[in-house]
């Protein structure tokens, strides 16, 4: 079995979040996001590569949402109600009491302040989140008998969650968005070490190393201190949840310590939506937030070991209860003197934080810091490239004079947290999403180097495809059994299991159990239904066998007129000329499908092989023996009769295998 995953959205991109993964035959759609940067129909993922007809109930299986983020779930109402989508929706149930909040704001500013009709009503949002079936973390979800999933904790905002999915002995673990580092009011994200085929990673920070939380948190605190003093006004870009809690519980205290007089504002109603959502979810937050909330009403996720008695300290403070930050009214912008103010959204592009900085932008003495990440054609990434005149819109362009800072206290993961999950899980290969493309390409050539994986990362459109593991039973005997184990023991001492708060192990005892590697070879004889597993040992004992030489072979089926015509298209491209049917090589004969598909194979390998993560690999093309040498792997093309044209990738020996598995799927992309 294989898994294929396409991009949609967010390949070598940041926003419109939607990637259409097919596992073992089922296909499920991995978030449905909108992208922030842009007004027509590109903010939404072109559903039609899924179904010309728009039929998609009879192609999906499900679709998973990560979290309630815009850039997650925002095209989410369009595909069910306008596109028609029907099927099954898996979301956190924090994620579904928050989605539609974010939603219907989104709706008020695109369909009734700027008047677009072709987007979604209040009524379609109720009608899409109605559909949607609310899990827990560490809950098996059964899709159907084939297909499972199962939430993991993400931290990055309330609800988030990372998917484990299976499908037979295939897995997949999509991230979503995650934060490795514990903040002051969520968990860092945990996942067990599930061994995925195939991690689908967030890169949003993918060269970047953060520096300590402390040395950030002061420098945000001073800069929004001088200005005060010096009678400007700072403006910060939030999200209604999560960064917006984070920094107001920073600057309440600091205003407490200081004495600061200057006013702090929120955008009205969202402290109270805060204040409501973090204590009927408080088991999604960290352990100091549990023992701030008073009161008998607090529930946390069924099955979250991260779950815990809110009222163990009924006395103690609620940190959302902030003694310094007030609402704010729209005519507060207008008043004279220094003031702070907390709006969403987070990027500029529209909404509250867009007219308040329309109004402040030409102000020398204002300050707008940018806390967390803007996706390029917003406003707010504008302002950050240092843009002076930002055009907004076609008839509106603002001349920008004040102080622009941009101190990252986004809750993604950075380059370490990234490395840091794919050891926690022991992914076998990874993709990356969510991200800028050269830093993609920086971190994929990390992975390959410190990691020893494959790694992808394909651009919106671009699919890749991963051959998983497949299984067969096969008997093994106690002696042979005792002898792997007692090398296995030598080689990997046991050692205790990573443990966390979020931790759930259905493996009883604290040790890994150790693993080392079988060598021997399957026999079968006729009228056993199980085949028997004998080791080096058994097989000199049993029929003399010094050595055992494996040899494995990976087939790929193509098209063998596609091939040819696309070879001869190549050929006379290259000398200057248009295609001609019937076109001849250089010895004046047709080309054959043999040496049309080993000229393709060798240049698509050559390409590769001078290209990140395969700079030490040799490609040598034996035309006398008609295929391709990479390294110890062979490439063939495969033209006997009784089955399809196909290429076949060889290699023996295990050292061999994950070049092979490179080199398959460079050969793949080619004949599709």
């Amino acid at each position: 079995m294989s898994i294929r995953c396409i991009p949609l959205g967010a390949g070598q991109d940041v926003g419109r979040s939607c990637l259409i993964l097919t596992i073992g035959g089922k296909n499920i759609m991995l978030d449905c996001g909108m992208h922030m940067g842009y007004q027509d129909n590109r903010r939404f993922p072109d559903f039609s590569y899924l179904s010309r007809s728009g039929n998609f109930n009879a192609v999906l299986d499900c679709v998973i949402i990560s979290h309630f983020h815009l850039d997650h779930c925002g095209a989410l109402p369009y595909f069910t109600e306008i596109c028609g989508y029907d099927g099954p929706i898996y979301m956190t149930t924090p994620t579904r009491a928050i989605a539609p909040i974010l939603l219907d704001d989104m709706r008020k500013v695109v369909a009734e302040r700027k008047g677009d009709p072709n987007f979604f009503s209040a009524e379609e949002i109720r009608s899409c989140l109605e559909k949607v079936i609310p899990v827990t973390l560490h809950e098996t979800v059964h899709v159907d008998a084939d297909l499972k999933i199962k939430a993991y904790y993400a931290g990055h905002v309330l609800g988030a969650a990372m998917f484990h999915i299976q499908v037979g002995d295939l897995s997949v673990v999509y991230t979503g968005d995650y934060n490795m580092t514990p903040d002051r009011h969520l968990g860092a994200a945990w996942i067990d070490e599930c061994r995925p085929d195939l991690l689908i990673t967030e890169t949003t920070y993918a060269t970047t190393t953060r520096s300590s939380k402390r040395s950030r948190e002061l420098d945000f605190l001073q800069q929004v201190h001088e200005c005060v003093l010096k009678g400007g006004k700072v403006l910060i870009p939030v999200f209604a949840l999560g960064r917006a809690q984070e920094l107001c519980i920073l600057i309440d205290a600091y205003w407490a310590q200081t004495g600061l007089k200057a006013p702090i504002y929120y955008s009205a109603g969202l402290t109270e939506r805060a204040n409501q959502y973090y204590r009927l979810f408080i088991g999604w937050t960290n352990e100091k937030i549990k023992s701030t909330f008073s009161g008998g009403d607090n529930t946390a996720p069924p099955t979250s070991t991260s779950a815990g008695n809110a009222n163990e300290n009924t006395n103690s403070h609620n940190m959302f209860d902030f003694k310094h930050i007030k609402p704010f009214d729209r005519t507060y912008a207008d008043e004279p003197g220094p003031m702070v103010l907390f709006a969403s959204p987070g990027m500029l592009h529209a909404g509250q934080s867009l007219d308040v900085f329309k109004k402040w932008c030409a102000d020398p003495r204002n300050m707008v810091i940018l806390p967390g990440y803007c996706v390029s054609g917003t406003v707010g990434a504008k302002v950050l490239a240092g843009e002076k005149v930002v055009e907004v819109d076609r008839v509106t362009k603002l001349q920008v004079n004040m102080q622009v800072k941009n101190l990252s206290f986004s809750a993604h993961a950075d380059s370490k947290g990234i490395l840091q999950l794919i050891g926690m899980c022991r992914a076998k290969n990874v993709m990356l999403v969510h991200g800028e493309a050269k830093k993609m390409a920086v971190l994929k050539k990390r992975i390959h180097e410190e990691c020893k994986i494959p790694c992808y990362d394909p651009a919106n459109g671009v699919a890749i495809t991963i051959y998983g593991e497949e299984f067969a039973p096969v008997v093994v005997s106690d002696d042979a059994l005792a002898r792997v184990a007692a090398i296995a023991t030598k080689q990997n001492p046991l050692k205790r299991k990573h443990e966390h708060p979020y931790a759930v192990s259905t493996v009883s005892g604290n040790a890994n159990p150790p693993v080392a590697p079988f060598t021997g070879a399957v026999v079968a004889h006729v009228g056993e239904k199980v085949p028997r597993l004998l080791d080096a040992v058994e097989l000199k004992e049993q029929f003399g066998l010094e050595a055992v030489e494996y040899r494995f072979c990976v087939r790929k089926a193509f098209d063998g007129a596609a091939v040819v015509t696309r070879h001869t298209q190549m050929l006379q491209t290259t000398q200057g000329q248009s295609p001609r049917p019937g076109s001849k090589n250089k010895a004046g004969k047709p080309a054959s499908v043999a040496d049309a598909v080993l000229a393709q194979m060798d240049f698509a390998l050559r390409s590769w092989a001078n290209s990140e993560g395969a700079e030490n690999v040799s490609v040598v093309l034996d035309r006398g023996k008609g295929l391709i040498r990479v390294g110890e792997v062979l490439v063939r093309p495969d033209l006997s009769q009784g089955h399809l044209p196909s290429v076949l990738v060889e290699w023996s020996g295990a050292s061999a295998r994950h070049l092979a598995t490179l080199v398959a799927s460079v050969v793949g992309v080619i004949l599709e």
